[in-house]
């Protein structure tokens, strides 16, 4: 079902799953490689910053970005529900992101980051892009979700703030595929004072995303 309100400008559709309605905006490439589906964290929506510079920059480069909006937050629910509901809300949509002969790269910021490595290996993803990984609870590190990471099973790149709460670049298992944006927080914001940009520390996702993204094919 067509739905023309959205917050990011691209066509819609919602699509029923065993949690709820969810909605997918579309930002297609004209000539498709690779799909990137990506959600959203559980503080906030397919507004995120970073998803959005994703899905102006990418479609130029041959990925379609699909921004999937979670069951609760299309209910207009403040609170995300336990992971085993997220992860079935993921699953739901799935078959609608799963272009014909396209390859899908399961991806996430925060909470949906860890929706898209705890699913990635079942539903077959090619890829998964992890966007600010909540590695731990903001100053208890030994809450270690690592596993959630480490068990993808799928190439996997992160894009981590260098002054994020939630894990620091530094605090990844080395070996991890992983890209710092300098100064940047758990949204990717850099103070004023930093000695780069908002604008550029967007261009260091991109670049970094779009890079990756040619490398899986």
């Amino acid at each position: 079902m067509t739905d023309v309100t959205n917050p990011t400008g691209g066509p819609s559709e919602i699509i029923g799953t065993d949690a709820g309605d969810a909605r997918v905006t579309w930002h297609r490439a004209k000539r498709a490689r690779l799909v990137l589906a990506v959600s959203h964290g559980a503080g906030g929506g397919i507004e995120a910053r970073d998803l959005r510079a994703l899905a102006r920059v990418l479609p130029a480069h041959g990925v379609t970005v699909a921004l999937v909006e979670q069951p609760w937050r299309v209910a207009g629910k403040k609170v995300a529900p336990a992971p085993k509901t997220l992860d079935a809300g993921w699953r739901g949509v799935w078959p609608a992101l799963a272009e014909p002969g396209v390859p899908v790269i399961s991806g996430g910021r925060s909470a949906g980051a860890r929706v898209a490595c705890r699913t990635a290996e079942d539903l077959g993803a090619h890829a998964v892009l992890a966007l600010s990984f909540p590695l731990h609870p903001p100053g208890r590190p030994e809450k270690s979700r690592v596993d959630e990471l480490l068990g993808a099973g799928v190439p996997t790149l992160v894009v981590q703030g260098g002054n994020d709460p939630f894990g620091k670049p530094e605090e990844f298992p080395r070996g991890t595929d992983i890209v710092e944006v300098p100064y940047g927080d758990h949204g990717f914001a850099v103070p004023k004072r930093a000695e780069i940009t908002q604008d550029r520390a967007l261009e260091v996702i991109t670049d970094a995303v779009v890079e990756w993204t040619s490398s899986l094919g």
